[in-house]
């Protein structure tokens, strides 16, 4: 419920003040391509692949490629089984990772403002450390209004990563943005994140300026 609370005063702040880059974090930009199709009224195919720049955006270092299907129990819940190749340079050689993971998202509204919570729990095996298993939560709360024609709508959200292996909780993303009805199939959001991700017994920041394009069919 305390999430809940922060996440709709965040909401108010965000009509009213800008969002800045910290100058102690790297600056970078990443674009997701997602695609969606239905198979049925519950059951849908879904695949996204994505592209990051680091290094004030001067490097292209991350790119990935998921899939996987989606099934709506009801309206309020959702079950996601993917499948994620991960390409990312690592200590400057570009490593792979084969990411398996579940996906269960419940959804309900209040007071008009709508919620999601998505519970991810996934399987991380490397070509050059350890395997191990993550469980991220991920939740989000949408404005109830919608701006313009173009039905701009914003959000926030906050999503933890936790290494099951030891309970250790090492990344926190918060992200202030909005999505963009651009026709009838086809969607977009913008979006600031700020990621925390701990190191070496460190945290560390880096600012992220993200866009986004789903089509649905």
């Amino acid at each position: 419920m305390k999430r809940q609370v922060f996440l709709f005063l965040g909401l108010i702040l965000l009509s009213t003040v800008k969002i800045y880059a910290y100058d102690d974090g790297d600056f970078q930009i990443w674009h997701t391509e997602a695609q969606e199709t239905a198979i049925n009224k519950n059951l849908k195919v879904t695949l996204e692949e994505e592209f990051r720049f680091g290094d004030n955006s001067n490097e292209f270092y991350y790119h990935h490629y998921d899939g996987g299907l989606v099934y709506a129990l009801n309206k309020n819940l959702d079950i996601g089984l993917n499948f994620r190749r991960v390409y990312e340079k690592v200590r400057g050689k570009l490593r792979i990772e084969n990411r398996p993971h579940i996906n269960i998202t419940p959804k309900w509204e209040m007071f008009g403002l709508k919620f999601e919570d998505r519970s991810r729990f996934q399987y991380r095996n490397f070509d050059y450390q350890e395997e191990y298993w993550q469980y991220r939560n991920k939740l989000t709360l949408k404005s109830p209004w919608k701006f313009t024609k173009m039905e701009i709508q914003p959000y926030l959200a906050d999503e933890v990563f936790v290494v099951l292996n030891d309970g250790e909780l090492n990344r926190n993303r918060y992200y202030a943005g909005f999505g963009i009805k651009l026709t009838k199939n086809i969607k977009a959001e913008v979006y600031y994140l700020l990621q925390r991700s701990k190191g070496s017994g460190k945290w560390s920041n880096t600012n992220v300026f993200g866009t986004k394009i789903k089509m649905a069919f």
